[in-house]
This record gives structure tokens, sequence and C-alpha cells, in this order.
């Protein structure tokens, strides 16, 4: 057999919906070309369903660089033009450390501590869904 080693192997990440939200688990490392396809399906994906929401679950990875960052704000900034908010969960503190590090702030990106927290977010962001008045009462 003759088996062409030259080339990486590229994974696909999934782009999942769940009613109005897209959910995009990252794990591990990003390469360029998975990074390419990912905003493309995404970009897709939210011109297609017209969902409000998208949730980009960070907690399966362990190491971030500026690479990453730029990813997450251009994803962010993209959904952003097709009318879609963007919310990163669960981030390891970490990761948080070394973003800042970076200096990468990533202006308008929202955070939430799990995927939940983020469908959450999300939820009491969508005039749609405040029938009646604010979802949570701060006493």
């Amino acid at each position: 057999m003759n088996h062409d080693h030259s080339r990486p192997v590229t994974g696909h990440v999934p782009v999942l919906r769940l009613g109005d939200v897209l959910l995009v688990t990252l794990q591990g490392d990003l390469h360029d070309s998975m990074t390419q396809q990912l905003q493309q399906d995404i970009g897709e994906t939210i011109a297609d369903t017209g969902v409000t929401g998208l949730v980009i679950d960070v907690s399966g990875v362990e190491i971030v660089d500026s690479f990453l960052g730029r990813v997450l704000a251009e994803i962010a900034a993209q959904a952003s033009l097709l009318a879609a908010r963007t919310v990163v969960a669960g981030m390891r503190p970490a990761v948080a450390i070394t973003l800042v590090e970076l200096g990468l702030t990533l202006p308008g990106l929202r955070t939430a501590l799990s995927t939940e927290a983020a469908l959450e977010l999300l939820a009491g962001l969508d005039p749609a869904s405040r029938s009646g008045g604010p979802r949570r009462e701060n006493r």
C-alpha cells in the first residue's frame, strides 16, 4: 500500500444546530485548513438557517495562541455581520490568562462558563424570547 504521509490529515469541526443557535465544539489544535472550512461552514449555516446565536465551546482547548484568538474574533465578526450573536463557552482559566498575556481581549465576544450558561445568555439577548418582560430578576 502506498500512503501519502506528506499532507496532514485535516479533521472536520461539526456545526450543530440547536433551535436558533449553532453549537461548535473546538478540541485540540486547529489547523489553517480546518479553520477556513469551519468559518465557511458557520457562515453558510447562519445564512441558510437564519439562526440568531452561535456558541463556541472551547472547554476542550488547553493551549491557546494568537492564531486561535484571531480565529475566534474572525468567526464572531462574521457571525455578527450575518446578524448572529456569538458566545464563547467553557474557557479554562489558563486559556483566559494566555489570551490576556497575548493582548487578545476579543472585543465584541461574550463569554459564559458553560454551554448551558451560553444558551441561557443568548436566550436572554433574543428579543423574541422576552414575552412578558425580562426572564431574570436581580434582587
